[in-house]
């Protein structure tokens, strides 16, 4: 009996029927995507929440490393009196105040300003040691002064402003070419820069800014010192209309060391003289023999010069004298109005 021989039919999917559950079709990918995004959920929410954790921590250890930073500096300027480099430069960023006049502010950093540059000056050129008991109290000398004049200073800019009296790039422009044509600080740019940082390791920048001020004191002073601009504007007419130069230096001139000698200065000037101020001698030098100057500020004074006699590069010369005041002398009515309240006591 031959075996019967079996035959496989495939089966014939209906055409209705049911794709298997886990199937992604046009019907059911919507509810698939959602569950995707379900599953994700779980894992997306607490990131998040560790996320804003993150910055909240972040924040407020920032909040604290700033309290402590500024309570660290604080205590560092106004209980230690720290003239720290690292105090000095965050004195550049962060404007600390030394002292107050009415609403306007002195900054700590003037203030170390100019002990910085004293300290640098005495430590490289004198070789002095400020942390010997010798020095100390030189130091504590001068922190008093300094103090002192960057106050004065910013009272001298209320006055300015009061005046209308400016300082302009140019005019400190000029006072540097003064000192470098006498060949004071150097006569190159890369010889200034050398002189300036050695000496008192100062930048450009902050030679200008010294300028700057000083001519603005000038300015006030002379502007606020009426006599000695009367009775200089009074000699210079005398001279101009025909009175003798060494008479009336005899006369009126307020230097005691040349005021006898008819105003004569006693040595031959040149150009790169250090006994004689800056504008002196540039104004000799612009003077033909015989003739006589303007009255010119010398920052301490007035002054009119003549050039008695000129002998190749060097100059006789005599001059007439009238000394400001001191700026302390009318300082004293507005320090009344206005007075300084300090936050650190040197």
């Amino acid at each position: 009996m031959k075996p019967k021989l079996k035959i496989s039919v495939p089966k014939v999917r209906k055409k209705n029927a049911q794709p298997p559950a886990n199937r992604i079709t046009n019907e059911n990918i919507a509810e698939h995507r959602e569950e995707v995004l379900g599953s994700a959920r779980k894992y997306i929410y607490p990131l998040r929440h560790s996320k804003h954790s993150l910055v909240k921590i972040s924040l407020s250890l920032l909040a604290v490393a700033l309290i402590v930073f500024f309570s660290y500096t604080a205590l560092a300027l106004y209980k230690f009196k720290s003239t720290s480099d690292f105090m000095y430069q965050v004195t550049k960023v962060v404007p600390f105040p030394v002292a107050r006049i009415g609403t306007d502010f002195v900054s700590y950093e003037s203030y170390l300003f100019e002990v910085k540059h004293y300290t640098h000056y005495y430590s490289t050129q004198a070789d002095v040691d400020f942390e010997s008991d010798r020095y100390k109290q030189q130091l504590a000398d001068y922190k008093k002064r300094a103090q002192e004049k960057v106050i004065n200073d910013a009272y001298a800019k209320i006055i300015a402003k009061q005046k209308g009296l400016t300082v302009s790039e140019q005019e400190v422009n000029d006072e540097i070419a003064v000192y470098r044509n006498q060949n004071r600080l150097g006569s190159t740019d890369d010889e200034l820069k050398a002189v300036l940082h050695d000496f008192w390791n100062w930048s450009i920048d902050d030679f200008k800014r010294t300028l700057r001020q000083q001519l603005l004191n000038e300015k006030v002073v002379a502007e606020l010192d009426t006599e000695a601009k009367q009775k200089a504007e009074d000699a210079l007419w005398q001279l101009e209309s025909g009175k003798d130069f060494s008479e009336l230096a005899k006369e009126v001139s307020q230097d005691p060391a040349t005021k006898e000698n008819g105003g004569n200065f006693g040595f031959l000037i040149d150009k790169n003289n250090r006994d004689v101020s800056p504008k002196t001698v540039q104004t000799l030098f612009s003077l033909q023999s015989g003739e006589i100057s303007k009255v010119i500020n010398i920052g301490y004074g007035l002054q009119i010069v003549k050039n008695l006699e000129q002998k190749d590069d060097k100059i006789k010369a005599a001059h007439i004298v009238f000394n400001f005041k001191d700026i302390n002398d009318y300082l004293g009515a507005i320090k009344d109005r206005r007075p300084a309240v300090t936050y650190a006591t040197f």
